[in-house]
């Protein structure tokens, strides 16, 4: 590490802001703009301060990039499916860093026909995003989006799959979600609001017709809600789902008759949410209503849709969580969630036969994958661990014989997942809830308090954080680090109620949650704070902005990612993408009791005079999800009010919005740097 660099220091302009009598000067207010040439100018030189405080580790960057990428294969493949008369792949070629989409027409033995070339259609583009894809009833044809700014932004184009040829038709800034109506002639897609970025419009194109002549068939007025359009796996109709972070509602209509209306299926209700499967002549139904929290399962005719009609097919169960179902010919699957683990449930629709699949370890992931068709006995499933490699494989539901149809693979011939120790210990929050956290690490680790420990978490929206494997996380590993995941309120881990109490005015269990798994891993003597560090990203970038304030001494490093930490400022402006429909996931600032609420955690507003870790922080200049001037105001104020020599450094990749880098190579580059970071602090070299 190189000494004596300087520190930038942003300009202070102040900003009054008042709400509820309650008045918040932000000194930083003026880096909301990205449009700014002082702005990008102090962007550049955190960039340039980075990289000189850390000119030192460059060639361990390498050398870590180069490590994690020949663990790679290169030209690896996708499990191809069938669907609709082709088996369609995924595959990417040795040395190149987008993946080639191609099929294969009714054999595997047949020629392949590439649909897509990303690394042609990257080329020249600092970054590029290919989404979207969907192709014609007839095969013919296929609906393909891109993104080449990286804020999600996209534009729908066609391709004609049988002369190779772009067509005129150009949809721009859209969000890139599109499907075929059944005449291969007619397209629906979702477009969102230019400024708040929010989904509120579904439009009707024919094709060889210009975007302005498209036909609005839907706006949603509220902006609390997303609209999004899809394709029943029967490929019978098309639903638009309307939906806030509570509630849902859809409607439906025939793929057949694209120039017909959309009818409602189920009015919303708040708090009220449901999802719907079609099948033969029924729907299938996935809903939490009457307070089935854990949601259920339920039926009705498909003229027949609205809730009187719907009928109990899989009970409310208190201990277990409905996360998704498939719906086959014979055989009805069920994903559950119990005591944090996934469950895969399989059951004939004549009450033959039920019985779960049985996986061994309590830090694994299990979930269904493809599955395209409903005549068939095969059920395709993932699984891995935080030791065991990722594997696609095919169940037969009939004979309970499974088939690994492919292992991911480690290459460099030194990986044995018999050198890993596997382990799930539950550690007990301040108001006595146990909080289980899954952790890897290499065999003989001794609980001497001396082994660096990097403990991850998210924590927010209910999305469950499950144990999965890396291999680039065997950099870490391989040199002795422990690798941990908090299993924290705010997620679904352990069912809806652990979401429940981990949002709007229960937040802090998320915060508190996560310091009480560092205090038990230090108490346990896992580790110790001269070696433990913490990681999260997004949502979970302010967890690691809330814990900086209030835990600082537990930790020796902090790698923020994309953080969300300007709370107040950006849940008071509904002109920023995301701000609305996150109300009932955070509170509404405009009513007193959410906005001190949510006030008295806010990483940036409670920024104290006092020693920090080590932080490191990224953001994308791009990024429409967590503004990069969030973090970019983050460090500039806590650059004044630390109180120690900890490093602090924030890195903006000026090409890249909140998914970081394109291309999988580049995506190793990033993680070289924070691997550094926290191996720098290790004093590991090498």
């Amino acid at each position: 590490m190189i000494k004596n660099t300087i520190a930038p220091v942003a300009k202070i302009i102040p900003t009054t802001l008042e709400k509820f009598s309650d008045v918040r000067t932000d000194n930083y207010f003026w880096l909301n703009n990205r449009e700014n040439p002082e702005v990008i100018d102090y962007l550049n030189k955190e960039n340039e301060y980075y990289q000189a405080m850390t000119a030192d580790t460059k060639d361990f960057q390498k050398d870590l990039y180069e490590e994690m990428k020949s663990r790679i294969k290169e030209d690896d493949e996708s499990v191809p499916y069938l669907y609709n008369g082709y088996y369609y792949i995924t595959r990417f070629e040795t040395g190149k860093g987008y993946p080639i989409y191609a099929r294969k027409k009714g054999s595997l033995t047949a020629a392949e026909e590439i649909l897509f070339d990303c690394n042609i259609l990257a080329e020249g583009q600092a970054y590029f995003k290919l989404s979207g894809m969907s192709i014609s009833p007839d095969n013919t044809l296929a609906l393909f989006s891109t993104d080449c700014v990286g804020r999600r932004i996209y534009t729908i184009q066609v391709k004609n799959l049988v002369t190779n040829e772009i067509l005129a038709d150009k949809i721009e800034k859209v969000t890139g979600s599109a499907v075929w109506a059944n005449d291969n002639y007619t397209l629906f897609y979702s477009s969102q609001d230019e400024v708040t970025l929010r989904s509120d419009k579904i439009f009707k194109h024919k094709l060889g017709s210009k975007q302005e002549d498209d036909v609005l068939v839907y706006f949603e007025k509220d902006d609390t809600y997303n609209v999004d359009i899809a394709k029943s796996k029967s490929r019978k109709y098309l639903t638009i789902e309307s939906g806030s972070t509570m509630t849902t509602e859809y409607r439906i209509l025939n793929a057949d008759t694209p120039d017909g209306k959309f009818k409602m299926f189920q009015k919303r209700k708040r708090g009220v949410e449901y999802s719907v499967n079609h099948y033969k002549n029924s729907f299938y139904i996935m809903t939490n209503k009457d307070d089935a929290e854990n949601f259920k399962l339920m039926k009705t005719p498909e003229d027949a849709t609205t809730a009187e009609n719907w009928v109990e097919i899989i009970g409310h169960r208190e201990d277990v969580l409905l996360e998704d179902v498939e719906i086959f010919e014979k055989y009805l699957v069920l994903e559950e969630r119990t005591g944090g683990l996934n469950k895969i449930r399989i059951m004939t629709w004549d009450g033959s036969q039920e019985y779960y699949l049985p996986f061994g370890s309590e830090t694994y992931t299990a979930y269904t994958s493809t599955n395209v068709d409903f005549e068939t006995e095969i059920l395709r499933y993932s699984y891995q661990s935080l030791a065991t490699p990722s594997s696609i494989i095919d169940f037969n539901m009939r004979t309970q014989e499974k088939e690994v149809q492919k292992e991911q693979q480690v290459l460099g011939g030194k990986f044995d997942k018999n050198n890993y120790t596997e382990e799930r210990v539950w550690a007990t929050a301040a108001d006595g809830t146990k909080v289980p956290i899954s952790m890897v690490y290499k065999n003989g680790m001794k609980k001497d308090g001396q082994n660096p420990l990097l403990l991850y978490a998210y924590g927010s929206y209910g999305h469950s954080m499950d144990a999965h494997f890396s291999s680039t996380r065997l950099s870490l590993l391989d040199r002795g680090f422990i690798y941990a995941i908090a299993h924290i309120r705010g997620g679904e881990d352990l069912g809806r109620q652990w979401y429940e109490d981990g949002k709007l005015l229960h937040k802090k269990n998320t915060f508190t949650d996560f310091i009480d798994c560092s205090k038990y891993v230090i108490e346990q003597q896992y580790t110790s704070p001269q070696h433990l560090y913490a990681e999260g990203g997004s949502a979970g970038g302010l967890l690691m902005g809330v814990i900086c304030n209030d835990a600082p001494e537990l930790y020796h490093g902090v790698i923020a990612q994309v953080p969300f930490v300007d709370v107040m400022t950006t849940m008071l402006d509904d002109s920023i993408p995301l701000t609305t429909g996150e109300y009932d996931e955070w509170g509404n600032p405009n009513v007193k009791k959410y906005y001190n609420y949510m006030r008295s955690y806010s990483p940036y507003d409670n920024i104290k005079e006092q020693a920090y870790p080590n932080m490191y922080v990224s953001t994308g200049l791009h990024d429409s999800q967590v503004q990069y001037w969030e973090p970019a105001k983050w460090v500039a104020k806590l650059r004044v009010a630390k109180q120690d020599d900890t490093v602090l450094y924030l890195d903006t990749n000026m090409d890249a919005g909140h998914g970081g880098a394109s291309g999988r190579f580049e995506a190793l580059k990033e993680l070289a740097k924070e691997f550094s970071f926290l191996l720098d602090l290790e004093k590991i070299k090498a």
